[in-house]
């Protein structure tokens, strides 16, 4: 997995942060660590399992304690914080920044931010944020489209009919995500978000036509920015020598980033409909989360008291 980080003229940009002091590398400035730390402790003098490597935000309470301090004290507990070389502190609620905070981020080149939101909310987006933007990812060749509420990752070989299957899903009033290249990211253990890239965003490649945007030819409704990977379709051509599934029993899966995520195999053969059995695959998966099973129901009612085992 490639090495990520953000920089923090870009958390500058997308929070419309005042930059208080600016330490001349905000441009350069890296943040590698998707979480935020409200420095109290540390203002106190307690730095055991302290992490330099996070952002420092100062709310309420660490702006009230400093307060309480005079001004040697407050000098002190603040050099003591900037010298672990955080890369930036950020002062919330539009506070009053101490000269003595500004002294210190001067000696040791820290940034220095504001921004007018209320500390929590202003924590829990920057975190939010910070995840996605560092998440674990992996760029796949493949179609991600959006089916009745259910992220749908089509894969397969090239030419087997995965863009002509997407659009004709488009049609029919579901959504693209990403056509060709798709942009993965492993937000936490258990899920997984798509993007196109964005030079390639809203558009899809048809042999013999060349290059759609989907987004101007039939609206914004049938394109979304970003979904969750909730179900894997690999196509494939029609191997006569291959068994199939037929009942749709076996559980399969496609393991991506370490998250396994349910899957079938579906084999492409002349006259058959993609978009329409794509979808009808979606709407299974649905159903089956929702604790309905048609081929375990077949199984019962031909052989009443088996188990799904």
């Amino acid at each position: 997995m490639p090495f990520s980080s953000v920089f923090l003229s870009e958390i500058v940009k997308a929070y419309d942060l005042e930059v208080v002091y600016d330490s001349g590398d905000i441009n350069e400035r890296r943040i590698c660590v998707a979480d935020v730390t409200r420095p109290g402790l540390q203002l106190a003098g307690y730095y055991d399992h302290f992490g330099p490597d996070r952002i420092q935000v100062i709310g309420n309470m660490e702006h009230a304690f400093l307060d309480h301090m005079t001004p040697e004290e407050r000098l002190s507990s603040v050099s003591a914080l900037f010298e672990k070389n955080i890369p930036a502190l950020i002062v919330t609620r539009d506070h009053k920044v101490h000269k003595e905070i500004m002294e210190a981020a001067k000696q040791y080149c820290t940034p220095v931010l504001r921004t007018s939101q209320a500390t929590s909310d202003f924590s829990s987006e920057l975190v939010k944020f910070l995840k996605l933007e560092l998440a674990p990812r992996v760029s796949m060749h493949g179609v991600l489209v959006e089916v009745n509420g259910e992220g749908i990752l089509i894969l397969g070989e090239s030419g087997v009919g995965k863009s002509e299957t997407a659009l004709e899903i488009v049609k029919r009033g579901h959504r693209l995500i990403a056509d060709d290249q798709i942009e993965i990211r492993k937000v936490s253990e258990t899920t997984l978000l798509g993007r196109a890239p964005d030079v390639i965003k809203h558009l899809i490649e048809i042999r013999g036509i060349g290059i759609l945007d989907v987004k101007e030819l039939y609206g914004v409704s049938a394109v979304k920015p970003q979904e969750n990977i909730d179900f894997v379709i690999n196509l494939e051509l029609w191997d006569e020598k291959k068994v199939y599934d037929r009942l749709g029993l076996n559980d399969e899966t496609t393991e991506i980033l370490g998250i396994k995520v349910p899957s079938v195999t579906i084999p492409v053969g002349p006259g058959r409909n993609l978009a329409i059995i794509v979808e009808a695959a979606a709407i299974n998966y649905r159903v089956k989360k929702m604790g309905y099973n048609a081929a375990q129901d077949l199984v019962s009612r031909v052989f009443p008291g088996k188990s799904d085992g």
